[in-house]
């Protein structure tokens, strides 16, 4: 099942301009034969320039840059840089292969995940793989894209109202005006297939014959479309807050909006039965009573929290992701309540952004909206199902808001990729048999259970381990009980014999 041939992404169109552009001058009958079989070649073949990283950690941390084509279908066009890390393994003797690692987002930079204390693998994986970060294209330190925008422009926490909504689409339409006229046509090149197809590029660099995976909420889905695009290239894929395959990406905002409900009711049942630590209410009932008071009192007067006035909407927004962690978010509210009524200012309920480092041989500018920018690239370019009229998002902004109050309107509102340029393929249907383990936490605000479920049964060879009460984002590495089964895959290649189903300690609430 190992694959010793790198075989041609492009179409047969493509291949065929290649080989018609070579004369016999500059290449022999053989070498065009070899082009055709393998436009790939002259990136495949590269020799990467390994370096140290930095001095900060160990100097089997190393780095380098390969070029793969901005656009696969014309391998001889622009290229692009993308950037690679290696730690690796600690035993030359049960050394396996390697783990390619991204961190989620879309545009979430991964170079430096192998020596993420956050990652915590266990010694057993670390002996076994060598570990391999990268910042897909678009991100950090691979090619970044760039739009110019404003604090107030990269903020797309926006809800619906019908006198703000023309600001709201201004806003939008400006958002894919700045990013086209800043990225031109790399814009559409900036989706998940190809960086699937980069990763690709990127085993057979090293020499693998296949690779083994770990990928965190969108790297789930970037994980599903390599094993689609690859599947004979697929080792041991661990997918971990999985997203729904069939709603990206539009449908993965309005999947949050629906978990939110579920996860406030819990909420409020949880905190009743505290009442005497929260006074927030005796009952559910007044429990959420108590809390659209305090955003309608937000909407009338906003709220201070360190220095910041918060609104309703803004309080909803924040809490939205919280309402899965019932003790973290009781405590929340108790503060912005007693603020509101002029007891005391309610601390910042965000904690700091914190960028990882960059490893000073590879350090070049990055745009500060690089975030948003390498975000908005792959949300919009993935797929061609984002509506075109804005008053499609009013209705749906409308819609939503009545179904799932605490988060409808801010999901379905519009988007700039109404006004994107469309990318250069369609979405990737998601529907094989190739082994993968899918890890989910019961109560996960960005990637809630009914989405995980979804890629579970599109992964049709897949096991997934659900944590009961398990809260937050995030799973293998946090100690959680579903750590077991995903060491074991990793390590000795044995699915769970049937899904499993294992229980977060009582006291994970936080």
């Amino acid at each position: 099942m190992r694959n010793r041939r790198t075989a041609s992404l492009l179409a047969v169109g493509a291949a065929t301009a290649l080989i018609s552009a070579l004369t016999p001058a500059m290449a022999s009958s053989a070498s065009r034969t070899t082009a055709a079989k393998d436009p790939l070649r002259q990136y495949t073949q590269q020799n990467p320039r390994w370096q140290r990283c930095d001095a900060e950690n160990p100097a089997t941390y190393q780095c380098a840059t390969l070029k793969v084509p901005l656009d696969y279908s014309d391998p001889d066009g622009k290229r692009i840089g993308i950037a690679i890390s290696r730690l690796k393994a600690s035993s030359a003797e049960e050394r396996r292969g390697v783990l390619l690692l991204n961190p989620g987002g879309p545009g979430g930079p991964g170079l430096d995940m192998p020596v993420d204390p956050e990652l915590n693998l266990p010694g057993k994986v670390k002996r076994q793989y060598d570990l391999i970060g990268f910042d897909p294209r678009g991100v950090g330190q691979s090619a970044p894209v760039g739009c110019g925008l404003t604090d107030d422009e990269r903020n797309d926490e926006r809800s619906y109202g019908a006198e703000t909504f023309a600001k709201d689409v201004e806003w939008a339409r400006t958002v894919a005006d700045k990013c086209r006229a800043q990225a031109g046509d790399a814009l559409r090149h900036l989706t998940t297939r190809n960086t699937a197809r980069d990763m690709d590029v990127i085993r057979a660099v090293l020499g693998e014959r296949k690779i083994s995976y770990l990928g965190y909420s969108y790297g789930t889905y970037l994980g599903a479309v390599y094993t689609q695009m690859f599947p004979r290239r697929t080792d041991r894929f661990v997918l971990d807050s999985a997203t729904d395959p069939a709603w990206v990406w539009r449908g993965m905002f309005r999947r949050m909006a629906e978990g939110a409900e579920p996860a406030f009711t819990r909420w409020s049942e949880w905190t009743a039965e505290r009442h005497p630590t929260y006074n927030l209410g005796h009952t559910p009932a007044e429990v959420r009573k108590t809390f659209w008071k305090l955003i309608a009192r937000a909407d009338d007067k906003p709220i201070d929290s360190d220095g910041t006035a918060l609104t309703g909407d803004d309080i909803r927004s924040e809490l939205r992701a919280e309402f899965v962690r019932v003790q973290r978010a009781a405590e929340r509210v108790v503060e912005l309540k007693r603020a509101a009524e002029g007891r005391t200012s309610a601390p910042s309920g965000t904690p700091e952004r914190v960028q990882g480092p960059v490893p000073p041989a590879f350090a070049r500018d990055v745009p500060q909206d690089n975030d948003a920018a390498s975000a908005w690239s792959v949300l919009c370019a993935d797929t061609r199902t984002w509506p075109r009229d804005p008053e499609q998002y009013r209705r749906d902004a409308i819609r939503d808001k009545a179904r799932y109050p605490l988060y409808g309107d801010f999901a379905s509102n519009i988007k700039p990729c109404a006004f994107w340029k469309q990318g250069g393929e369609p979405a990737t249907t998601v529907n094989n048999k190739v082994d993968a383990l899918i890890l989910q936490n019961q109560w996960d605000p960005q990637t809630p259970l009914a989405g995980a479920r979804a890629m579970h049964r599109a992964l049709r060879g897949s096991r997934m381990v659900t944590v009961a009460g398990g809260e937050g984002h995030g799973v293998y590495g946090t100690d959680s009980c579903a750590d077991r089964s995903a060491t074991a895959y990793l390590t000795t290649g044995r699915l769970p014999a049937e899904d499993l189903t294992c229980r977060a300690p009582s006291g994970q609430q936080e």
